[in-house]
């Protein structure tokens, strides 16, 4: 995968997959520790303690539908690439934290990538999920979270097209804010 926000989707599927109905993906940028933690939490039917450490095995899966199961082990690698790791903790019927930590200057962190994109590939995808977006790069912090934009929203749904750009422009502006550019 080319960047961070593939992972981000790929991982995201996962929790899609184990009927969750929240998802929350927490991005911290630590310039003076020089790190980049990524986090995906959600409230699905998490993995029982036994499959936890095989989750990350590439030729291991639960899915009837292939053999392999790339996407955890594919972002374990990107980590350990730049001096990181990945960490997945979960409990049954609780949930699951996928964390995934980065060297942030080093050559071989993958960049960012279009998270607006993503973010909203997710929504529209899965419109009856709430999902939660923290992006915190030194003093400075954006939050996207769907509870709220339906909230305000009312019975417009949330997939409406005029939504959608609203959803995609903010992302983008408050990304832009920490000092991404497109």
């Amino acid at each position: 995968m080319q960047d961070l926000s593939l992972h981000i989707l790929d991982i995201v599927e996962n929790s899609v997959a184990s009927k969750a109905s929240q998802v929350a993906i927490r991005i911290t940028e630590d310039l003076e520790k020089e790190w980049m933690t990524l986090e995906i939490e959600d409230n699905g039917a998490g993995i029982s303690p036994d499959l936890v450490e095989r989750v990350v095995d590439p030729f291991f899966t639960t899915r009837s539908t292939r053999r392999v199961g790339l996407g955890l082990s594919l972002l374990q690698q990107a980590a350990r690439a730049c001096e990181g790791d990945l960490k997945v903790r979960s409990r049954q019927g609780k949930g699951t934290l996928v964390r995934a930590t980065f060297r942030y200057h080093h050559i071989d962190c993958k960049p960012l990538g279009d998270i607006a994109s993503t973010l909203v590939a997710l929504i529209v995808g899965n419109p009856s999920m709430d999902f939660r977006y923290v992006h915190s790069k030194g003093d400075k912090a954006f939050c996207l979270d769907t509870v709220e934009i339906k909230r305000e929203l009312e019975d417009v749904p949330i997939d409406h097209p005029k939504v959608v750009q609203l959803i995609r422009d903010e992302t983008r502006r408050g990304l832009e804010e920490l000092g991404y550019h497109f």
